[in-house]
């Protein structure tokens, strides 16, 4: 029996659990997607598309990390992460201190893990001034490894 095969590598949750990060000039390359309700419409094509641009680049995708800034209930702006500029992308750096927290369940929790999120920064007394979320596996892959890991990450100046 051959092997099923999986597009998202597994995340290491305890390198992203209650981490502070600092980002100077961090690589991203933008992309738009269409999301109904915040529900995302277009996002594997959105994806392939960028990746699609690294590859021709020769470049590479550090983690794997790919952040969303749902901007409304009808888009988002997305954020792959990239190891160079990339020719014929939206390129754009990230810079400051960040904080991250994982959970884990199903995407109808995140509310939940919103409200977590916001009463766990406060706790640490820090100010999020933007929010981002890293889908970490697609839904194929998280019915594979049996967790689908969701990180946020807040600016915290």
């Amino acid at each position: 029996m051959e092997e099923e095969t999986t597009c998202c590598p597994r995340l290491d949750p305890a390198l992203w659990e209650d981490k502070s990060l600092q980002w100077k000039d961090k690589k991203f390359i933008k992309g738009k997607v269409f999301t109904f309700f915040y529900m995302p419409l277009n996002f594997g094509q959105v994806i392939k598309r960028l990746s699609a641009k690294i590859e021709k680049a020769g470049a590479k995708v550090p983690d794997f990390l790919c952040l969303s800034d749902h901007t409304s209930k009808w888009n988002m702006d997305i954020y792959l992460a990239v190891d160079r500029e990339v020719p014929e992308a939206e390129n754009v750096t990230l810079d400051g201190d960040f904080f991250s927290k994982v959970y884990e369940g199903p995407f109808k929790d995140t509310d939940k893990w919103c409200k977590d999120f916001e009463k766990h920064v406060k706790d640490k007394a820090l100010n999020v001034k933007k929010w981002y979320m890293w889908y970490t596996t697609c839904p194929k892959c998280a019915k594979k490894y049996g967790k689908n890991y969701v990180v946020i990450l807040g600016k915290t100046n």
